[in-house]
């Protein structure tokens, strides 16, 4: 099993990177939240790696942070989500984001990533609750109040991203009504 690379990096072509490591160059496989991590070419690049072997293939998989790697592991655990499946979840949202998702059981942010339809979303949510988010430790030990909630919900169905939604939120006191905070949370966003 590989767990570990340090290396130089010689090619970075999203969402794969070639790392030489006393002249091998291994082929890794990366999420986007690590490719932006990367340092430039010809620098030296450490990565916590998971290894997957199929009768097909060999891959090697990368990650910038021991929850990232986490989370890929929990999430290829899962009957129908294979590794590509999982980089892409990890590509298009973060971990905390991701863990997040799970425990207040919103499927319609992990059905915004490409290739997550709804039935995977609910299978997602439903084998990862409990582990996900408690095992990370990546949502916040203060639960946000069920106006609050509903407000990110409302705004993220009217289209806005979860970030710009959660930037929103923070203009808002969390005491206030759900229809005056939707109506804070735009005004908001139309300043921004």
């Amino acid at each position: 099993m590989i767990g570990r690379i340090q290396g130089t990096l010689i090619a970075n072509n999203p969402p794969r990177v070639i790392v030489d490591c006393h002249g091998v160059g291994y082929e890794i496989d990366v999420p986007m939240s690590t490719l932006y991590q990367m340092p430039n070419i010809g620098q030296t690049v450490t990565l916590l790696t998971h290894f997957v072997v199929r009768e097909d293939a060999q891959q090697l998989f990368g990650f910038a942070t021991e929850q990232e790697r986490e989370s890929f592991r929990a999430l290829i655990k899962i009957s129908g989500v294979g590794a590509r499946t999982a980089l892409s979840l990890l590509s298009g949202m973060s971990v905390q984001e991701l863990a997040q998702a799970v425990t207040l059981q919103e499927s319609a942010r992990l059905t915004k990533v490409p290739g997550i339809g709804k039935k995977t979303a609910e299978r997602l949510l439903l084998e990862l609750k409990g582990k996900l988010g408690a095992d990370i430790g990546s949502v916040s030990s203060q639960a946000e109040p069920d106006s609050q909630i509903e407000i990110l919900q409302a705004l993220t169905a009217l289209g806005y991203s979860d970030k710009e939604a959660q930037a929103a939120l923070k203009h808002v006191p969390s005491d206030t009504s759900v229809s005056d905070g939707i109506r804070l949370a735009l005004k908001a966003l139309s300043k921004a």
